[in-house]
């Protein structure tokens, strides 16, 4: 048992300053699967690790998924963790030989989660989900779906649902991608029009809007140069401003 402080410290450098450096670091196995299932940063952290023993060492993780999808939660786009984290979630789901309903899991939860989250997020998860698209055409009925109900009055997707398999996500749609087309920043309303439009094949690039920060969208906003809007208007007459007004004969504008 390590404390919490020390857990995190031990995860962040484990897997390019110690397991590079092992003999058998098969050994490291139970100790990443336990602080993969501890929950919260700790269990982000533990992903490089276990990618590493995954990937390398042929180590198989039951319901490893299953548990990636649950560390879904709103603080997902919060967190200082967020690049490393969601730089390793595409990794884990660029195979193509991912279900289709999982895939979908992960879609949908990622867009119900998107409408609480800030813009310099939003614009990194939208790319983000457009290449899930790509990967997995068959998902692609979240957006397009011909033979579907003429109206859903509900979304059938079940959030509070843990197994990806059992939340009905290939049911639903991307209402919240449409949402986010009325946001409040005029870049994340640009971004999630895309999916109005037939997708290129060609990905795009997400790996320098992982460490977007606000302080950056912001600087962006301010550095923009303005444009000069012509405005006309006439001067104001009278108390309400039309012409020929009686109340313009007897009140006057100081």
């Amino acid at each position: 048992q390590l404390p919490t402080g020390l857990y995190k410290k031990v995860l962040v450098i484990l897997h390019d300053s110690v397991l590079p450096y092992m003999n058998e670091p098969t050994l490291m196995m139970d100790f990443l699967t336990v602080a993969y299932g501890i929950g919260g940063a700790i269990s982000l952290l533990a992903l490089n690790g276990l990618f590493i023993l995954i990937h390398q060492h042929n180590l198989e993780y039951p319901d490893f998924y299953k548990k990636l999808y649950n560390l879904l939660d709103p603080s997902i786009y919060h967190v200082k963790y967020r690049a490393r984290f969601f730089h390793l979630t595409d990794l884990f789901l660029s195979s193509s030989h991912l279900p289709a309903y999982l895939v979908a899991a992960f879609i949908k939860r990622l867009s119900r989660l998107a409408l609480t989250a800030p813009p310099e997020a939003l614009l990194m998860i939208i790319p983000f989900i457009c290449n899930l698209f790509r990967r997995h055409p068959a998902c692609r009925v979240l957006v397009h779906r011909p033979a579907g109900p003429a109206d859903m009055s509900e979304d059938p997707y079940v959030m509070e649902e843990e197994e990806p398999s059992e939340s009905r996500a290939l049911e639903s749609s991307l209402w919240e991608i449409q949402s986010l087309q009325n946001h409040y920043h005029p870049d994340v309303a640009k971004a999630a029009a895309v999916l109005n439009q037939s997708l290129s094949e060609m990905e795009d690039d997400i790996s320098g809007l992982l460490e977007l920060s606000a302080y950056e969208l912001f600087d962006k906003e301010v550095k923009k140069k303005a444009v000069d809007v012509p405005l006309e208007f006439e001067q104001v007459r009278g108390l309400f401003g039309k012409k020929n007004d009686i109340f313009a004969e007897h009140f006057s504008l100081d």
